[in-house]
């Protein structure tokens, strides 16, 4: 494949506008109407008016930020002030993101060039330059620094650099981001001082790992993404300050990623060990976990033009289309037996590929799945956090993650078709509608409520915005040829010219160890308009008409006209009439059947034929039982009940019949990602741990060996709580969970704290964990036993006689009494049955007015 960056070929791939549109299209009904909104051509108009819309909604975010928030990392848009770590409630490994190095900012740097606002870019740089602290004494996340704030410094010199190279702005500037950079890297160095070469997930930005004053270093796992994720910010690194450490790094730990896939599969695991190298999750996808690993393979060909990067992506991108693509899904699959499926849902992340795709050429399948994760925005607004293959809510939660809007803007360069340009306008339109705020755009807590959530990350800054401007502006209409440039993960900009302009020490070479494989026609070529349009100009949307309706929405109902079937049946030979009919197919003359008031013509033999099935409507979501933490020590004494969701492992809560009882203990650490340090303290007693960091099933695991008889996990995302969010079931990590024999509940942030309160209060809690329906002091819900009684009439004397033995009811009827009819007879006794049921009082008489209170059922409500 020719290196050109992000021109991805697109100059062979671009089609003309006008050939994929249809010239006439017949508007019938609200579904015609939707494809001519799908399928018309934008104006330029049409175009400017979104475009200037967009950055109408930059300047409300990034204005919020600094009004409300700057110099902290994030804003929280409901509380309209800045998020401090450690002045906040702790969220776990979401926090990991932070620094006090002012995230967002430096983030949002070269966004602003790309919006043209070069006044607010070249004060937000003084701002960087003058303000922000690179030496905290905090933790971070190796990955996310690196990507978000190593890669927004560098980005932002790139910018500033062209712009002072030009002459116009930023002639003061004397390469102070760069000099930032460098100063950041070396403190993101101390991750990789592990003997596989793979980085520590953690490091503390003032201590490193390892050191007394660290807090972190006894990390063993990370994940595939975490250390694959380095190259194209260190290389660049290496390639603009001349040291060559970084670059060196980064190609150790993929080198190590790749010595590590499965030979069989070619395929790689979620999460692996950083010491010995095996691996500790195996499943494998594109989504969570991976992504960003295969994304820099493929960008580090483009940037750096080393053969050896586009030769391994190319052995993995034919495992994943050979196991993980079954068009339009995206699959996780088992490394080692890739024809398993491991998980029914995907998650929301894996967006970005199809906009990988076409950066390979391979659009088909790019063009399907993109397809298929719109019209589940279409469903749900915006794309669950995760989903299932049918197309339900699996995690409701929407962060305003900017991957779908990416694949839209790469397929929309790739195809001139304007059909993109429509879905981008939904996006602007959906997030205008469903997450703006008075102080910037709120993450969405549950896509199926549409409640908000205290968090606009900053990504939502760097990526979101730059492309759906991108989608909508002319190259002439940029400050910058975008051209020139590739995207990271986080969409920073850096130079296709590195490899020319900067090549690398002789140190950074990476030696390519040749490897057999099946190349096909984009393997190393760029893909030409008549192969990916043949004689079509109307190919794209050829394939996505295959999945237009594959959620089921937005399709219009269209009544079939009556046709008619010659069957060799005549007017009276009605057995194989009754013989169709016992199939449910029942048969009408047309001679009987009226068709727009009229009759139709009579035709000897020919029927109407009507299917009748049964259509059962599949629910929106998956039923979840809910379940209880109920505290039962004084002074609670069962009247605190906290609902909690189960999980799809370990003890089955419904078939004990009297629950888990047991005292709580926090353990140690609180997230249960390590070693456990309590572990004499949680022998015989229920755990409280906190989500994150790790799968619940690794948490599970460490507990258990520990002792605990059972686990309570708590929500690490402020204000959740079980009245607003619907419950869930906890899944494993894709692998076996037969080991895991303990019980598991799962408690929001709002009932966990009242859970961690108690406990902090009164130190010694008892809780029981059952089934909500079997929580002591529950009104009984039990169906009354019922006994069948059979009535006669005696005859007079006959019961005196002693002819009935045993226990005898009686029932005394006056002669005007017995004149009911055999059917009201059976309707009063049927009411009588039902009242009973109902434990009535009133008297059961066949005079009686009273219906059944129908609002007297079961309380279902979680």
């Amino acid at each position: 494949m020719r290196r050109i960056g992000n021109k991805l070929c697109w100059d062979l791939v671009h089609t003309s506008g006008t050939g994929m549109m249809l010239k006439t299209l017949l508007i019938t009904s609200l579904l015609g109407w939707v494809k001519c909104q799908e399928s018309q051509i934008m104006t330029q108009e049409e175009k400017t008016v979104i475009r200037d819309q967009i950055i109408e909604m930059f300047d409300h975010a990034y204005g919020s930020y600094m009004k409300y928030a700057y110099p902290a990392d994030e804003l929280m848009p409901l509380s309209c002030r800045g998020r401090v770590r450690g002045q906040e409630p702790n969220r776990g490994d979401i926090d990991d993101s932070l620094g006090k190095f002012s995230l967002t900012l430096i983030d949002t740097l070269d966004t602003l060039v790309v919006l043209n606002k070069l006044d607010e870019f070249e004060d937000a740089v003084r701002k960087a330059v003058s303000d922000v602290r690179l030496d905290n004494d905090v933790v971070v996340s190796v990955f996310e620094t690196n990507i978000r704030v190593l890669g927004g410094l560098l980005g932002a010199h790139v910018m500033a650099d062209l712009l002072r190279q030009r002459g116009e702005r930023m002639q003061w500037y004397r390469d102070e981001l760069l000099h930032m950079a460098k100063e950041l890297g070396h403190r993101l160095l101390p991750a990789f001082n592990t003997t596989s070469g793979l980085p520590y997930p953690k490091v503390n930005l003032r201590y490193g790992v390892l050191n007394p004053l660290s807090r972190t270093g006894t990390e063993s796992d990370t994940c595939t993404a975490c250390a694959g994720t380095m190259i194209l910010e260190f290389a660049a690194l290496s390639r603009l300050s001349g040291e060559t450490v970084f670059e060196a790094n980064a190609r150790k730990a993929l080198d190590v990623l790749w010595e590590r896939r499965q030979r069989g599969s070619d395929l790689v695991g979620t999460v692996i060990n950083i010491h010995n190298e095996e691996w500790v999750r195996r499943d494998s996808g594109v989504g969570a976990g991976i992504d960003s690993y295969y994304e820099y393979l493929m960008k580090a060909y483009i940037l750096l033009g080393d053969n050896v990067f586009l030769d391994r992506f190319n052995i993995h991108y034919s495992a994943i289309m050979k196991y993980i693509s079954q068009p339009p899904l995206l699959l996780n699959v088992h490394m080692h037996n890739p024809t398993v499926s491991v998980r029914s849902w995907m998650d929301s992340l894996l967006a970005f590929f199809p906009g990988l795709q076409v950066l390979r050429g391979d659009l088909k399948p790019a063009i399907e799945t993109h397809e298929m994760l719109y019209q589940v925005t279409k469903q749900h607004k915006f794309l669950p956090e995760a989903f299932t293959t049918e197309f339900r809510v699996h995690w409701g939660q929407h962060l305003l993650r900017p991957e779908f809007a990416e694949s839209t803007y790469y397929l929309y360069k790739a195809t001139g078709d304007p059909y993109y340009l429509r879905v981008g306008q939904s996006i602007v339109e959906k997030l205008n509608a469903y997450a703006r705020v008075p102080c910037g755009f709120a993450a969405v807590q549950d896509v199926r409520t549409g409640t908000h959530e205290d968090r606009m990350d900053s990504f939502f800054l760097a990526e979101m915005f730059k492309y759906l401007y991108l989608l909508f502006s002319e190259k002439s209409e940029l400050p910058i040829d975008i051209d020139d440039y590739i995207f990271t993960t986080e969409a920073h900009l850096l130079p296709v010219s590195l490899s020319t302009t900067k090549p690398p020490c002789q140190v950074n070479n990476t030696e390519t160890v040749p490897v057999s494989q099946e190349e096909d026609l984009f393997t190393h070529s760029c893909p030409s308009m008549e192969t990916l349009f043949p004689n079509n100009p109307s190919f794209a949307k050829t394939i996505r008409d295959s999945y237009k309706y594959l959620t089921g929405v937005g399709r219009a109902f269209h009544p079939l006209p009556v046709r008619e079937i010659e069957l060799p049946l005549h007017d009276n030979g009605m057995e194989p009439v009754e013989f169709l009919k016992s199939m449910g197919i029942s048969l009408t003359p047309l001679s009987e059947v009226m068709v727009g008031g009229r009759s139709q013509r009579e035709h000897k033999g020919v029927y109407r034929v009507k299917l009748v099935a049964e259509v059962n409507q599949t629910p929106e979501e998956e039923e979840v039982a809910p379940h209880v933490v109920q505290l039962i020590s004084p002074p609670f004494l069962g009247r605190t009940v906290l609902t909690a969701g189960p999980a799809k492992f370990g003890m089955d809560l419904t078939k004990q019949e009297h629950g888990v009882k047991g005292s709580i203990v926090k353990a140690s650490p609180y997230t249960a990602c390590g070693p456990i340090d309590n572990a004499a303290q949680l022998n015989g007693h229920i755990a409280l741990a906190l989500r994150g960091d790790c799968m619940f099933a690794a948490k599970a695991r460490r507990l258990q060996e520990a002792g605990a008889i059972g686990i309570i996990f708590i929500d690490h995302r402020e204000g959740s709580n079980s009245v607003e969010t619907p419950l869930f079931q906890m899944v494993g990590d894709g692998d076996s969970t037969e080991d895991l024999s303990l019980p598991l509940v799962f408690l929001f942030s709002r009932e966990g704290a009242m859970l961690t309160a108690a406990l902090e209060e009164h130190h010694n809690v008892d809780v029981l964990l059952l089934p909500k329906e079997r929580q002591l002091g529950h009104a009984n819900t039990e169906r009354p036993v019922g006994m069948n009684i059979k009535l006669r009439l005696a005859e007079e004397g006959e019961l005196e006689d002693g002819a009935a033995g045993g226990p005898t009811l009686e029932f005394v009827l006056e002669k005007e009494e017995v004149l009911l009819k055999e059917e009201e007879e059976e309707s009063q006794q049927r009411f009588c049955t039902k009242a009973a049921e109902k434990d009535r009082t009133e008297p059961c008489s066949a005079g009686s007015s009273h219906t059944p209170n129908s609002d007297s059922g079961p309380d279902t409500n979680p």
